[in-house]
């Protein structure tokens, strides 16, 4: 399994052809709109994410070296008591 935003984008796409196969019975298009809800949940997530790695790192542009300390996982020092 491959973990990139474009891998995200195809799942997404594969879902969105699923759902739109005219063949599928009520029941499985059901199951498909349930699954495609978890993926989009799921989907949220990964990009909140990495929104959040995106503004950490215009902060650190912006800022340097200087703003590490808040920022923990991106390179700065790791509180020793977690």
């Amino acid at each position: 399994m491959k973990n990139r935003l474009s891998d995200l984008n195809n799942h997404l796409f594969a879902q969105l052809e699923r759902l739109a196969d005219e063949s599928l019975s009520a029941e499985q298009l059901e199951q498909e709109v349930k699954r495609a809800d978890a993926i989009v949940s799921v989907a949220d997530t990964i990009t909140s994410n990495a929104d959040l790695q995106l503004r950490a790192a215009k902060l650190y542009a912006e800022h340097g070296a200087a703003v590490l300390p808040m920022l923990p996982q991106v390179g700065g020092p790791k509180d020793p008591e977690t």
